[in-house]
């Protein structure tokens, strides 16, 4: 069994040159790219998707993975996500008694039935993609989804983001990378995308890692600084930029960084 990884506060000089930043990403690559990287101690939604083996439970689990990370996991255990495996259902199923956060059951519900109807998500996704439109792709699922709730309330807006937003769709790119990526973190059970197209899933702790390191200059938290990152982590591995992501993650919540 592969040991936890051996945390430690990094010492960042005030202006890193491109070597110190390439040294220190791979570093920290390595270091995170691991099953135990995801414990008891460090628990994280992606470790309930694992469990799995449908795309459904993981978008499941990426769009609640908002909010403190031990509330996520709490009610994403209350959820049938067992019904989440079986082939397209068109009878209701109860998804669970709990609500979450800016969702109320019904919403929740609403959700879990849009998704148990739809079919292949990686062909919906592979429609808007087109060869290399991570965005088009993600558009074509919110799409698609929204079609199939009803009416869009404030709850589902959230939940599946608004489609004409400047949004750095955090989540909707967390579960592209856990499906397109494959490594010891990450479930690779898309081989139709490339993973040079993703887009980094910003979020407040890799947002702020990044500025501290100068991987990013805008003061902005939208899109365009989610297309910045990517395009300035192309720079130390152009075919799998956001294979770094999860390590900055890491950093920023464990304060790492003095």
């Amino acid at each position: 069994m592969e040991s936890k990884p051996n945390l430690q506060r990094l010492r960042i000089p005030k202006n890193p040159s491109q070597k110190f930043l390439y040294h220190l990403l791979e570093e920290q690559y390595r270091l995170f790219n691991s099953q135990e990287a995801i414990n008891e101690d460090l628990p994280d939604p992606l470790g309930i998707a694992r469990q799995f083996q449908s795309d459904k439970v993981a978008l499941f689990c990426a769009l609640f993975a908002y909010g403190n990370v031990r509330s996520i996991l709490k009610f994403l255990n209350f959820c049938n996500l067992n019904a989440l495996e079986k082939p397209q259902m068109r009878d209701s199923v109860p998804c669970t008694a709990k609500v979450y956060r800016f969702q109320n059951n019904a919403e929740i519900q609403r959700f879990f039935e849009a998704l148990l109807g739809l079919e292949s998500l990686q062909e919906i996704f592979l429609q808007g993609y087109k060869g290399d439109s991570i965005l088009g792709g993600i558009r074509a699922l919110q799409s698609a989804l929204y079609a199939r709730v009803g009416e869009a309330t404030e709850g589902l807006k959230f939940l599946l983001g608004a489609m004409d937003s400047a949004s750095p769709l955090k989540r909707w790119n967390l579960f592209l990378r856990w499906m397109v990526r494959k490594d010891c973190v990450d479930l690779g059970r898309w081989e139709r995308v490339r993973r040079s197209d993703l887009l980094l899933p910003l979020d407040t702790h890799t947002f702020r890692i990044a500025r501290r390191l100068g991987l990013l200059r805008r003061r902005t938290y939208d899109f365009k600084a989610v297309l910045e990152i990517t395009n300035r982590l192309k720079e130390f591995d152009a075919k799998d930029p956001v294979k770094y992501d999860f390590a900055l993650y890491r950093i920023g919540q464990l304060g790492l960084i003095e």
